[in-house]
């Protein structure tokens, strides 16, 4: 692993913290969603941009008013961003819905749901353990 990967690594940690108390603290827009997180960020090798995932515990409509406030607020966020991390040049902001989470729970609902159907199945059968694999 190079040296550079490492600092991109450790700068896109600290972007990613620095923005999740900026969203948490400091900006105030209405359409932000008070369950909005940051997942990630994504800072390019030449300082120029970074992508900031955020994660909205809503319906569509939270998420789509969330991601305008957001791009309403970037100028100040970056603004702040750049007061609190020692950077050659603040990233202009971009972001980006990061629904990976919801995915992730809407598969485990659907996993559960198939385990629960399989138990029906071996009890309606007379299997003597249900839920059991027997090889």
């Amino acid at each position: 692993m190079s040296n550079r990967s490492v600092k991109s690594l450790r700068i896109n940690g600290e972007v990613q913290r620095e923005m999740s108390i900026i969203l948490r603290e400091e900006l105030k827009d209405p359409r932000i969603h008070p369950m909005t997180s940051v997942t990630g960020a994504q800072v390019t090798n030449d300082l120029k941009y970074a992508t900031i995932f955020v994660s909205v515990l809503g319906d569509e409509k939270d998420k789509k008013y969330t991601l305008e406030g957001l791009k309403k607020s970037a100028s100040y966020a970056r603004h702040l961003l750049a007061t609190r991390l020692n950077l050659r040049n603040t990233p202009e902001l971009i972001y980006k819905l990061d629904e990976s989470m919801e995915y992730g729970a809407t598969m485990s609902k659907r996993i559960d749901e198939v385990m629960a159907h399989d138990h029906e199945v071996s009890l309606a059968r007379g299997d003597e353990n249900p839920g059991t694999e027997e090889e």
